[in-house]
């Protein structure tokens, strides 16, 4: 698992992993179920131990991983969105995609929402501007090359948290109907509760992903 780790302060918040790119944005513009575009960012201070640093978005993927983005939405109340997949039964996770040839990564998370959610009303909050990589099980790399076409070793993804500004009848998990629906129920669920239910393979993502907007979580 290629994760980067370093130490960083942004507006005086100290955590573990790469230092991010904060930044805002605001796009234009059924009920959750839980198992028992405007293109207009703007560069908000960071402070690096050192100096300050650009976003690193477009830097080249470890070889061998298909490039995708995550997004960690999270509502008013700082509970995050997650969604259960419909092709692996009791798994939850938050939504994600593929990175299009040439496309930049912010514009590929907000796409990436649209698609699988349906949300459009979301603003940009921070960036983990490195990538942080998972492998496939041997299983799964298996059904994907015969749905992709191409032997990924796993993906590489750029993290994004954005902040739901809308309001919930705005979450479709048909999303935009031009992709097929990954999703049969959705909820707001805490950090810890978002991690114990994912896939295995992905948990240690998801607890770096978690420990890297804890300053916006809580």
């Amino acid at each position: 698992m290629a994760l980067l780790c370093r130490f960083l302060f942004v507006n005086s918040s100290c955590f573990s992993l790469h230092p991010f790119q904060l930044l805002s944005h605001s796009t234009p513009s059924s009920s959750p179920n839980y198992p028992t575009k405007s293109n207009n960012f703007t560069n908000l201070h960071l402070l690096h131990r050192k100096q300050l640093r650009s976003s690193s978005s477009m830097e080249a993927a470890p070889e061998g991983y298909r490039r995708n983005v995550g997004i960690c939405l999270i509502n008013p109340s700082k509970k995050i969105f997650a969604a259960s997949r419909l092709d692996i039964p009791d798994s939850w996770q938050m939504p994600q995609g593929g990175i299009d040839e040439n496309e930049d990564p912010r514009e590929a998370a907000i796409r990436e929402l649209r698609e699988e959610t349906g949300i459009t009303s979301a603003e940009v909050l921070a960036e983990v501007p490195y990538w942080l990589t998972y492998d496939f099980p041997p299983n799964v790399r298996e059904s994907l090359i015969h749905r992709w076409g191409s032997d990924w070793k796993g993906q590489a993804q750029k993290w994004f948290l954005l902040k739901f500004n809308g309001k919930e009848e705005e979450v479709n998990l048909l999303g935009d109907g031009t992709e097929k629906p990954e999703f049969g129920e959705w909820s707001w669920l805490s950090p810890e509760e978002v991690v114990d239910h994912a896939v295995d393979f992905k948990k240690p993502v998801y607890k770096e992903v978690m420990a890297a907007f804890s300053p916006y979580l809580h």
